[in-house]
């Protein structure tokens, strides 16, 4: 098992980091929350890790605390949530927001979350409310360049945590016709956009 990894951030994209660890790049499926905190990183990051298995692919997802890994890992732990769906979840609210909605059975905030249905939502608080615990994470939020790139970069973002592309427009569209995008950084667009979309 990976536990995590040192090196070098070569490219960084809300759902995808690749990491140069001496000489081997790794591709990290990663949260907005996580992709947040790595925004103004230059040089050496370590992400942790955890290593997807399935019998015709392998998935590593990264994350920029234990925190984050280990709610991801209890996510995954409930049936019917798989890795794409818990990062999925870790991108419409933050850490801090989904463990709050679990603990207090805030089952329309937890069905806002895409693949998250009634049944699913339940199942969630009946599992994991017991088992979280009770420190705040702290999330940075980092300023990103406004314009079209920033809406492009979204888009894009919303397509591969698997909206169609004009639900997804459609989504970005909407939250920047709400908020300047001189406001609004690129991960908060993109969580936004989530509530705003159907797959």
């Amino acid at each position: 098992m990976i536990s995590y990894l040192i090196g070098k951030l070569v490219y960084k994209s809300p759902t995808e980091i690749i990491l140069d660890v001496n000489g081997v790049g790794y591709s990290l499926n990663i949260s907005l929350t996580t992709s947040e905190k790595f925004s103004t990183s230059n040089g050496q990051i370590k992400v942790y890790t955890y290593l997807h298995v399935r019998e015709d692919n392998l998935q590593l997802y990264g994350f920029a605390d234990e925190v984050e890994r280990d709610l991801f890992r209890l996510l995954i732990s409930v049936t019917g949530i798989g890795p794409k769906i818990a990062q999925g979840m870790l991108s419409g609210m933050t850490p801090v927001e989904l463990k709050n909605a679990i603990q207090k059975a805030d089952i329309p905030a937890l069905t806002s979350l895409q693949g998250i249905g009634r049944k699913t939502a339940e199942r969630i608080v009946l599992e994991l409310k017991d088992k979280l615990g009770k420190n705040d994470i702290d999330i940075s939020t980092i300023i990103s360049s406004p314009g079209s790139k920033l809406q492009i970069d979204a888009i894009n973002a919303l397509v591969s945590l698997g909206y169609n592309r004009m639900s997804a427009e459609n989504a970005v569209k909407s939250v920047l016709r709400e908020t300047s995008s001189e406001q609004i950084n690129l991960e908060e667009l993109v969580r936004l956009s989530l509530r705003h979309t159907s797959k």
